[in-house]
């Protein structure tokens, strides 16, 4: 091989310093004349792979990292980028044996450490993420980022005290990372003892310019506050947070509200009920619902049976949909309520084929597997067209319950619903309107489970929910609590405990404060009753 030299790493560093300025454009350029000129020169392939994945291109990305490994087959800094490039693709199969084939060895640097524990996470390898994130932060200790990493994935594990103490580091090396902060004033019911309040409220005296920053120190503070019950200090940090959250969004609620509307008339009795020729596979599960209604407690307990395995909350049946629809539709773009119609009109069979093969390799290993992503309720009539062996399950809880707990709860992308009482109010009522859609249109398809009867009757409830997923009864779901299964929702330091009921009726110590929602929902006629 020729070696271009100082004058192809001179070319491949003008292509960072234009991203340092924020100038992809200039950076794309570049990088193309820089291949174009040395194209055997491994790095620059490997930049433009780089630069791909930034700009949201792994197909591109991918490609590019395969010509640096075809001139240098044996670099690890090549394999470990394939196997993002692999992550990013969401082809689970080929990047176990992107991991497969890296020697645990050949990793010397700290990044090349974290990026492996990336790669380990998106395989659920997560105690084998732990170590290799702690050989980083062995070889470079004042980098608050790997203690950081090794504390979200100890937290969903489970191994709440240590996160803890590794949270405490990240903010000690880092005092800007104000996400650390949130997450770590989650872990546990913060005591007038033991709590951050002051160190809290000290950081936003000083000043937060990042407002996202200061967005998740005030959701930290409203945290705290309520474990220690001052209700209105509280839910002023609240409401000062999802103001500043909202604020920063570009979200039109209506759109959704419109969406919803649109399903609800294109998947009617008459298409959910007519003779379809359909994939008779019987593996999944689906929890649906709202988010904090008790999906991941449901999750937990129906994989606390030998037969089930818990696959975490997968867009895969959205994300086949969509690739289908566009197939169809010559991969152009198009508004919603196209997409609705379009998606009533696919070949259900394929669909169902393509969502169970898309879960592969993690689902396959046990008779059943649970997809509990909430949002997934959109698509429950296509579901049960596409999938009609699947199980599908409907969480319920006390409409203002399930509002509060949503509204103070900072999601990371999702639910850009939840910041505003009015509009949270609107979603809310439109979801409640889709459920009674799906019970009238699909009979005895979608199992209801009341989230107070199932935390004050367990054995109960969790009986009727095996006998519909034609599950034998099994001792151990009861201890669901005492899994060591990671569990990455809102809800993985809750689960960790036994059933509980001190969050029903909770809304009612903020009733003054939830009067918009409340307006709204009386609206929209939704039963209220306490």
């Amino acid at each position: 091989m020729n070696n271009p030299g100082s004058a192809a790493r001179a070319l491949e560093a003008r292509v960072w310093e234009s991203l340092g300025r924020n100038d992809a454009r200039q950076a794309v350029a570049q990088c193309e004349a820089l291949n174009l000129r040395y194209p055997e020169f491994a790095s620059g392939w490997h930049t433009a792979s780089q630069l791909a994945l930034q700009l949201k291109n792994p197909a591109m990305a991918l490609a590019a990292i395969e010509k640096a490994l075809s001139i240098e087959p044996d670099s690890t800094a090549w394999s470990l980028q394939k196997g993002l490039c692999l992550a990013k693709l969401g082809d689970m199969q080929k990047l176990q044996s992107q991991v497969d084939s890296l020697a645990p060895e050949s990793l010397k640097t700290a990044y090349q450490h974290s990026t492996y524990a990336i790669l380990l996470t998106h395989l659920e390898q997560r105690a084998e993420a732990v170590n290799h994130y702690e050989k980083a932060a062995a070889l470079k200790p004042d980098e608050s980022k790997h203690y950081y990493n090794i504390a979200c994935l100890q937290r969903s594990l489970g191994e709440i005290d240590v996160a803890e103490r590794n949270f405490d580091k990240t903010v000690e090396l880092d005092p800007t990372d104000y996400e650390a902060y949130k997450i770590r004033s989650e872990l546990r019911r913060q005591t007038r003892d033991r709590n951050h309040v002051e160190e809290l409220e000290r950081l936003l005296q000083q000043g937060i310019d990042d407002e996202r920053g200061r967005v998740h120190i005030c959701y930290a503070l409203a945290k705290e506050l309520e474990d220690m019950g001052e209700a209105e200090r509280s839910f002023q940090y609240l409401k000062q947070g999802a103001d500043l959250r909202r604020s920063y969004m570009r979200y039109d609620v209506n759109r959704d509200l419109e969406t919803i509307a649109a399903i609800q008339e294109v998947f009617d009795s008459a298409r959910c009920n007519k003779a379809i020729h359909a994939d008779s596979n019987a593996e999944a599960i689906f929890i649906l619902g709202m988010p904090r209604t008790g999906t991941t407690l449901v999750e937990r307990i129906l994989s606390s049976h030998t037969d089930v395995y818990a696959a975490g909350e997968l867009n895969n049946f959205a994300v086949q949909m969509m690739k289908l629809v566009k197939a169809r539709a010559g991969n152009r773009d198009m508004a919603r309520d196209e997409l609705v119609r379009r998606s009533a009109e696919l070949d259900y069979k394929k669909l169902g084929e393509a969502y169970i093969d898309s879960t592969r390799p993690f689902t396959g290993h046990t008779p059943r597997f649970i997809d509990k992503l909430p949002l997934n309720y959109l698509y429950a009539g296509l579901i049960h067209l596409a999938l009609p062996n699947a199980r599908i399950i409907n969480l319920r809880r006390h409409p203002l319950d399930t509002c509060y707990a949503i509204y103070k709860q900072l999601f990371v992308d999702a639910y850009p619903f939840s910041y505003d009482l009015r509009e949270l109010g609107q979603y809310y009522a439109a979801y409640h309107r889709l459920m009674e859609h799906w019970q009238s249109v699909l009979p005895g398809a979608v199992h209801v489970v009341e989230y107070e009867k199932l935390v004050t009757d367990l054995e109960g409830e969790a009986r009727r929910l095996l006998k519909f997923c034609n599950l034998d009864w099994q001792l151990q779901i009861l201890k669901f609590h005492e899994s060591k299964d990671a569990s990455t929702t809102a809800s993985s330091v809750q689960v960790r405990q036994p059933v509980y009921q001190s969050s029903v009726g909770r809304w009612q110590q903020y009733r003054q404060q939830l009067a918009p929602l409340i307006e709204v929902l009386e609206a929209a006629e939704i039963p209220l009753h306490e």
